[in-house]
């Protein structure tokens, strides 16, 4: 990976913080979405669903409960943006038999770019092959009431940097160092209103990806309640929180590209906000301090609360 992106920032420049971590994230051949051994023990990070199934039974149950409270619609489009394994599902299915109406309802949906990942899904989901459906992206999904399910999906979403010098606000980019090895540099300058006075070297970080969520949710006519899970602060916030994860350990970002999970901090105060500007109601951020997450549900205005 580090030879795909010397050869590009050679021919087309220094590359902006987002399109660096596409690249080391997507890359056909190279990128970190391609690897199999990402998730678990032996991996480099493991999630809540990985540690326990009372994560995903109680995520079942919660979407059992929901659905009656949206009045038992049916069919439901039950989706999980990038569901990793397939465990979270697996478990929620499981403990929402309980409720055998909402199981005949519930059509499930993935949302999952990685084939590698796709192929575990395939695997853990094993006895409900025919009822699953795999989608590379939110929009493919068919129209109908709906119940989404995110966890630490928004949090490895590509983000840009912005970094004020000189009086003004430039992109942070990724260039060559003399030596061939990677740097952040801060590149053109941009327009960017802050709504506190930048000091010299802050850095701001710009989640467009969390909109085009948003907006897909915004333009589904139909009823939906959607549950984020992921980490970050819950109150307005800025700075660099660009982190890469290897082996459960952190380590630098820049170093062996492709071979470490890259992923930022949720603002959640700033996707709420957003989320409320598009038509969506919003609830949360709850806390959930035993295991350190924290969850925002999104529902239209007219939908759940």
């Amino acid at each position: 990976m580090l030879d795909v992106l010397r050869e590009r920032i050679a021919l087309h420049g220094p590359l902006p913080v987002d399109q660096f971590m596409r690249a080391c994230l997507e890359d056909p051949r190279h990128g970190y979405w391609q690897r199999v051994d990402t998730i678990g023990a032996g991996g480099d990070f493991i999630t809540a669903p990985e540690i326990s199934q009372v994560f995903g039974e109680l995520i079942g149950l919660w979407a059992a409960t929901v659905w009656d409270g949206m009045g038992r619609p049916s069919p439901l489009r039950l989706l999980e943006l990038g569901p990793g394994r397939g465990t979270l599902m697996r478990d929620a299915l499981r403990a929402a038999q309980a409720v055998p109406q909402f199981i005949e309802a519930a059509a499930v949906h993935l949302i999952e770019v990685s084939a590698p990942l796709r192929q575990l899904q395939e695997q853990t989901l094993a006895s409900r092959r025919d009822a699953v459906t795999r989608h590379s992206a939110l929009d493919e999904v068919p129209p109908g009431p709906a119940i989404i399910i995110a966890n630490e999906f928004l949090d490895a979403l590509p983000i840009r940097q912005l970094t004020y010098r000189d009086d003004a606000w430039h992109e942070r980019v990724v260039d060559l160092a003399p030596d061939g090895s990677l740097r952040f540099t801060a590149g053109q300058r941009v327009e960017f209103r802050s709504d506190t006075e930048a000091k010299r070297g802050a850095i701001v970080e710009v989640r467009a990806g969390e909109d085009e969520v948003l907006q897909s949710l915004a333009a589904r006519a139909d009823p939906l309640v959607a549950l984020f899970i992921d980490y970050g602060p819950a109150g307005p916030s800025s700075g660099d929180t660009l982190q890469a994860v290897r082996r459960h350990a952190y380590t630098d970002p820049l170093f062996e590209p492709g071979t470490a999970d890259l992923t930022a901090h949720v603002q959640f105060a700033a996707l709420a906000e957003k989320a409320r500007a598009v038509g969506l109601a919003t609830h949360g951020p709850i806390t959930q301090p035993s295991i350190a997450f924290r969850a925002c549900s999104f529902c239209p205005p007219y939908g759940m609360r």
